[in-house]
């Protein structure tokens, strides 16, 4: 896996994403790895440096293979998807083309230079009737997202590389320029300006700390370990226990949260009602230990206090 030099060559799509920022800034940490980060649109990253940034569409085979015979990367970690749940319901062919049409360009461009396939999954892939799932539970997903990611994780397992398939759970965290959302950043600004806002009281999750799932993918890639993976957070929580204990944490009002049930909503999605994971090997494995969400939320307050003091 790793070249003469004894660095590892990693290519990450999605590197504008939540996840893909924070796994270019922790590779940057290790003198051992070579990033090549890769995005549809210019480079948001605040930092610039130390790293290689190219503009690659991964539903482009033509410039994905172009990228992979250029750069002959040792190990591809594929962020890359559609994965608002409702948009997903709503287009399901693009859905389909970036979430399961698009892995199998990655695949056969990684298949060309030996590489090693990492592929980031989702707690969704599961029907959450029979938490908390562990990495050999039968997946039975009940909306049209979860159905694309299922059908990409078999899509790696068939593909004959060297794999790792990550799932995880409504993962939360701050980007450069806040270009992204998530649960965690929505409750704060609902809170902030006082929104009168519905939140589900009868969906459990266990919110994801993004450095930690970061720092679980890595530990694949340093480990050399094979196989899926279940990277999560630790407290088990419903949705509206989730944007209270944020309130509590930012000192903010919940006067103006109403807890309701998902029923009421009439998403276009259907949401499997509850889904936790069994972190056991993650733990064997890979040294994983995920930070409470308590602890989270002050990294979190940490960043967010750093961009609004930012000029």
């Amino acid at each position: 896996m790793a070249n003469e030099a004894s660095t590892t060559k990693i290519l990450i799509t999605g590197a504008n994403g939540m996840l893909g920022q924070k796994l270019v800034y922790a590779g940057l940490q290790d003198p051992n790895l070579d990033i090549i980060a890769t995005g549809r649109c210019p480079n948001r990253l605040v930092q610039t440096q130390g790293y290689t940034y190219l503009e690659m569409s991964i539903t482009d085979s033509e410039r994905v293979h172009a990228v992979f015979q250029e750069h002959r990367p040792d190990v591809v970690i594929n962020c890359a998807a559609i994965t608002q749940v409702d948009y997903a319901e709503e287009n399901p062919s693009e859905c389909w083309r970036v979430n399961v049409d698009a892995v199998k360009i990655l695949l056969k461009a990684t298949a060309a230079v030996s590489g090693k396939f990492i592929q980031v999954s989702t707690d969704f892939v599961f029907d959450g009737t029979q938490e908390p799932y562990r990495e050999t539970s039968v997946v039975n997903p009940v909306n049209y997202y979860g159905k694309s990611k299922a059908e990409a994780e078999k899509l790696v397992r068939k593909s004959g590389l060297a794999f790792g398939i990550v799932r995880t759970i409504l993962v939360y965290g701050v980007t450069d320029h806040l270009s992204r959302s998530n649960a965690v950043l929505w409750a704060i600004r609902s809170l902030r300006e006082g929104k009168a806002i519905r939140v589900v009281e009868d969906q459990f999750r266990t919110p994801t700390l993004v450095e930690d799932l970061a720092a679980g993918i890595l530990a694949i890639v340093r480990r050399n370990k094979k196989g899926t993976f279940h990277i999560a957070g630790k407290d088990r929580m419903s949705i509206h226990q989730l944007v209270i204990a944020v309130s509590e944490a930012f000192g903010l009002t919940n006067d103006a949260v109403t807890p309701v049930a998902t029923a009421s909503l009439n998403e276009p999605a259907r949401r499997p009602p509850c889904t936790s994971f069994d972190l056991s090997k993650a733990k064997e494995h890979l040294d994983f230990e995920p930070r409470s969400f308590s602890e989270g939320l002050q990294l979190v307050a940490q960043q967010l206090e750093k961009i609004t003091a930012q000029p």
